[in-house]
């Protein structure tokens, strides 16, 4: 396999990764709307809309190296319906990408690919990003428990009750 090619499977990897991100968070984002948790909602969303314009600068680089992109899901969408469980999955996610694309930015520097390298450390800087964001949603639920989660609901309830509920993020 050529350096090309092992970037152009690196960077494939990444968008299957990245891919099932989309499609976890959007269906994390439509069950804890469903539950009237509007801060989590709004945060899956926004962390999916991310994770696709991921996709499309791994796709650009892809297109650059004159490879195929592949949109093929890296695995299949878990079906969770409990927040904690919900936040506990995206931060192991988002660990497991920083330690790919960190090892996956060395490989390229080593295959002389410093523009794939960047690339990639680039994306491990977002994917931090992520995972503080999650583990601080985490920790506010280990600290005020339920009542956390209620207060979303509440806020809803009464945006909806006086009709200044929003419209979408």
């Amino acid at each position: 396999m050529s350096k090309k090619e092992k970037s152009i499977e690196l960077l494939n990897r990444a968008v299957g990764d990245e891919l099932l991100a989309v499609h976890q968070y959007m269906y994390f984002h439509f069950r804890c709307d469903d539950m009237g948790y509007d801060l989590l909602s709004g945060l899956f969303k926004r962390t999916a809309i991310q994770e696709m314009m991921h996709v499309e600068q791994l796709a650009e680089r892809i297109l650059f190296l004159k490879g195929e992109v592949e949109m093929k899901v890296s695995g299949d969408v878990k079906k969770i319906h409990e927040p904690k469980e919900m936040l506990e999955l995206a931060t192991a996610m988002e660990v497991g990408s920083v330690n790919d694309y960190n090892a996956w930015a060395k490989e390229c520097a080593e295959n002389a690919d410093a523009v794939s390298k960047k690339l990639f450390e680039a994306l491990v800087a977002e994917e931090e990003v992520h995972q503080d964001q999650y583990e601080t949603e985490l920790d506010n639920l280990e600290k005020f428990g339920a009542n956390y989660l209620a207060l979303q609901s509440v806020e809803r309830s009464k945006s909806v009750a006086t009709g200044t509920a929003p419209k979408g993020e």
